[in-house]
């Protein structure tokens, strides 16, 4: 099964560009040993001065318990400085290109930097039609839609937009809706991707909600599919239901699986939401018409949603959640 967080984008028509993605040219080359040779001895002697004098002072015990303290990867977060947009950062901005900016706000926005999200609102219309969707915005676009704070994911739509070109105008709307009827495949892909992320951001959602809706049915399961991304990004309350009736009555896996992870996880569907489709999901667990790997997909949506490691079993989950509701 593929991964809840697995972001839709990463199978759009996407041109590879052949770019190195964020951060690779900063990664060690593998192919230097820092072994090999006289490292081995110097390192080798450094590491015993540094015993001797540690333990010569009764302090080894202590100073490993600091670098352990220091280097652990589990407790509470230790921020590195305040997550705020440093002054120096903001003073600069407008000395960069629209490409630099944008990279650099969508990865600060990623990482919870206060101040990030309020500086791509108020650029990111200067940034349409200037945009390169070159691997590393392309990734970091990728991250904020697979963040789980839904103000970085609508950071991620309103980026995506800014570098598809796609202006924020009901004209757009209905373009795009001609295109998902008499478009080639991979134009109603497009299209249909595009309808989610502009009705969420404001512009005609209902309309956009009533295409999506209406392609969910298409004889295409790519269509389908893509029909079923529409609407997690869109994310009102008018998506759950057909969403709900996909996940049950598709004949594509592929496509009930998707409609599966756009109700537990991924998409903007809020919290309370998503809580919403618990007793339709309870059903499902009980409905034998379903096969089993569709039941698997309703167990994993539960704890997605709920954040309960119950048993697969409907009991389990009707008991619990009849507790939650008192």
């Amino acid at each position: 099964m593929h991964s809840w967080e697995g972001d839709p984008r990463q199978q759009q028509p996407t041109p590879d560009f052949g770019n190195p993605g964020p951060g690779s040219e900063l990664r060690p080359d593998r192919s230097i040993d820092p072994r090999a040779g006289g490292w081995q001895v110097l390192f080798a002697i450094a590491a015993g001065i540094l015993l001797a004098v540690l333990f010569a002072t009764g302090k080894a015990s202590a100073a490993w318990e600091e670098i352990e303290h220091i280097l652990g990867l589990q407790g509470k977060p230790q921020p590195a400085s305040p997550g705020i947009l440093s002054q120096h950062e903001i003073e600069s901005l407008d000395r960069q290109t629209p490409q630099a900016q944008a990279q650099l706000l969508l990865g600060r926005a990623i990482n919870g930097y206060e101040g990030a999200g309020s500086e791509i609102a108020e650029r990111v219309s200067g940034w349409r039609g200037r945009l390169k969707l070159n691997s590393q915005l392309n990734s970091l676009i990728t991250t904020a839609l697979n963040a789980n704070d839904l103000r970085v994911r609508a950071a991620g739509i309103e980026v995506d937009l800014a570098a598809l070109n796609i202006q924020k105008d009901p004209q757009i709307m209905e373009i795009l809706a001609q295109q998902v009827e008499s478009g080639t495949r991979q134009q109603r892909v497009w299209a249909l991707w595009e309808l989610g992320l502009l009705g969420n951001r404001g512009v005609e959602p209902q309309r956009a909600a009533q295409v999506l809706i209406g392609q969910l049915h298409d004889p295409n399961q790519g269509v389908r599919h893509w029909a079923v991304e529409g609407l997690a990004y869109l994310g009102t309350d008018e998506t759950i239901e057909p969403l709900l009736q996909t996940f049950h009555d598709d004949s594509s896996s592929m496509v009930r699986e998707r409609a599966a992870c756009s109700l537990a996880q991924s998409g903007m569907l809020s919290r309370e939401q998503r809580r919403s489709v618990v007793p339709q999901l309870l059903n499902f667990a009980e409905d034998t018409s379903l096969d089993g790997q569709t039941h698997g997909w309703v167990y994993q949506a539960l704890r997605d949603i709920t954040g309960q490691n119950l048993p697969s079993e409907p009991g389990a989950w009707r008991d619990w959640y009849s507790r939650s509701e008192r």
